[in-house]
Parts: C-alpha cells; structure tokens; sequence
C-alpha cells in the first residue's frame, strides 16, 4: 500500500472544512452535468449495490465512483437500519476511502455521514434553485432526522422563506427541531397540516408507506423527495407522482431503486445534469418532483474537497 499510511479525517475535521453545504454547489453541479453527459462527461459510476441484511433489519450500501474532471476515485460504504431499537445509534452511517487514482494507493478514510448529510442537502438546493415557483414563500420539512437539519441550513441559507414548517412521526422529535435550528419553525401535527399551500416541500423521512398525497400539494408546488431509498419503500402516491413533472439523480438509479418510481409507474422527465447543461428545461411552472436516491460521485467530490482542505492545512 506504500509507506504512507493512508489519514482518517473523523466527522469533527470533515465538518470544520466542510461548514457550509453551500461550499459544495459549484463541484456537485458540475459533477451531475457531467454525470448526465454520459461517457464525454468522464463520470464512470455503476448503481450502488446493495446488500440485505436481514437478521438485523440492515443494508449495507457500497458506492464506487471516478470523476475525470476532478481526477477524484472514492467508494463510500453506508449501512441503514430501519427500526433501531437503540435510538442513540443514527439510522444511517457511512465511511468514504479516497484513492490516488493513478496508483490505486488508498489516501484517507473519511467519516461519511457529515458528507452525506451535507452533500445530499445541497443536491436538494440545486434541484430548488432551478424548480421552484417564481415566489416560494413556505417551506414544508416532513422528517427532523440529520437530513431534516442539513436541508434547512442550506434552505434557509440561499432562499428566502416567510413561513419554514415541521412534522414528524413523533412530535417530540419535531419540536427539538424547532428549538434547535437558527430561525422560526412552525411546528405541525399532521402532515397535511405541514404540506397545505407550501411551496417547497422535502421529505426526509424512512417512511416505507406515503406520507405525502398528491391532493394535499399546492399546484406549482416543488418537492424533494429524499428518503425511500429501496424498490418497494415510498414516501409519495400516486397521484402525485403521475401529476407532476419529475426529476431525477440518474434515471439508471431510480428505475432501479425508488419505489416511489417504480411502484407508481411515473415517467422520467429529466435528470438533473441535463436541466444544468441545458438539453431538458426546468419547468418551474409546473408541480415538480426531484427524486434524489444520493449518487456516488456526489460523494467523490465532496470527500475531494474535504481532503484538499485538509491537506491545505496541514
């Protein structure tokens, strides 16, 4: 493996280069342009695999991806757990290795759950920035787990937003949300509550049941649907997938894993590489849906950036 040992940089570290998901927009936009732009955007990336685990009610995810653009080759390992019996254990956790791609030499291991909390995040604001009606004034968050806080620092940091409002399964959860973050949160008791007249909606949840109906949502309405990460877990009906425009992170990787995609038999409009190199239009008039499954080269440059962070400071 060479005389250097290869550096473990742990979630503090990643976290004090990586402050601001917002740091990450410029790579994560090039990144899915580049994705979408097939064999000359230089993004070699195949599904993730994912493995069962079903003793213990777990997956084992692994992510391999090689960016040309950023000569960048990493794989990143994720576990989730759907019913934790131990809640001070987070649903999701993740390491990235970072590679030097002209030697196969592995240089870091970095914690994983602060770059895909923060890089998913700013996926979601890219998707936003470019679907969402022409004056979004509510802000609708279904879930308050890690992903619930990254998507409202971002939000909240690049739009502006009159009313930003909360629910989740337990209430309890909602309302240390709401005394935790930066700014005002509304607190809701019902989905419906939370989703009626918002012009952003996230869905950040591990529901594997909707949890959001298409007569609930405001036409023109722009959602980001985050969680339901396997073939038959859903956080959206149908009706609201057949009646909206959608989007996605790679069309390989939804056809194959979104239950939201495949169960309701939805056709993909867009990625979002093509919305950002201009083959496909945005459509911020219509109601939208970005599905977002997470993609491994998002993970590439994110850890790209950490570690040239990093090493800039050391």
């Amino acid at each position: 493996m060479g005389s250097t040992p290869p550096v473990f940089i742990g979630a503090e570290e990643v976290e004090k280069h990586l402050h601001r998901a917002s740091l990450l927009l410029p790579a994560l936009e090039a990144a899915l342009a580049n994705f979408s732009a097939g064999a000359a955007g230089g993004v070699v990336q195949p599904v993730r695999t994912v493995l069962p685990v079903p003793r213990h009610g777990g997956y084992l995810g692994v992510m391999p991806a090689y960016s040309a653009a950023d000569d960048a080759l990493t794989t990143k390992l994720v576990t989730f757990y759907e019913h934790l019996k131990d809640s001070s254990v987070p649903s999701h956790q993740a390491t990235v290795l970072l590679f030097d791609p002209s030697n196969g030499t592995l240089k870091a291991v970095l914690d994983g759950s602060v770059i895909t909390a923060k890089r998913t995040a700013a996926v979601s604001a890219i998707a936003t920035k470019l679907l969402m009606p022409a004056f979004a004034e509510v802000l609708c968050i279904l879930g308050a787990g890690v992903q619930a806080y990254s998507h409202y620092d971002i939000f909240t940091e690049l739009f502006t937003f009159k009313e930003v409002r909360i629910w989740n399964r337990t209430k309890e959860k909602a309302v240390q949300f709401a005394s935790a973050v930066g700014g005002p949160v509304r607190v809701c008791s019902s989905a419906q509550e939370a989703v009626t007249g918002a012009d952003v909606i996230v869905t950040v949840t591990m529901a594997t049941t909707p949890i959001l109906f298409g007569d609930w949502v405001k036409p023109g309405a722009h959602i980001n649907a985050v969680g339901a990460s396997r073939p038959d877990w859903r956080e959206l009906d149908d009706e609201l997938m057949k009646n909206s425009v959608l989007f996605v992170d790679s069309r390989d990787a939804a056809r194959t894993e979104s239950g939201d995609v495949i169960l309701s038999g939805a056709e993909i409009f867009a990625e979002l590489g093509e919305v950002l190199k201009g083959t496909k239009p945005a459509l911020p008039e219509k109601t939208t849906v970005f599905k977002s499954l997470g993609m491994a080269v998002e993970d590439t440059v994110a850890a790209k950036f950490v570690y040239d962070a990093w090493s800039a400071g050391n």
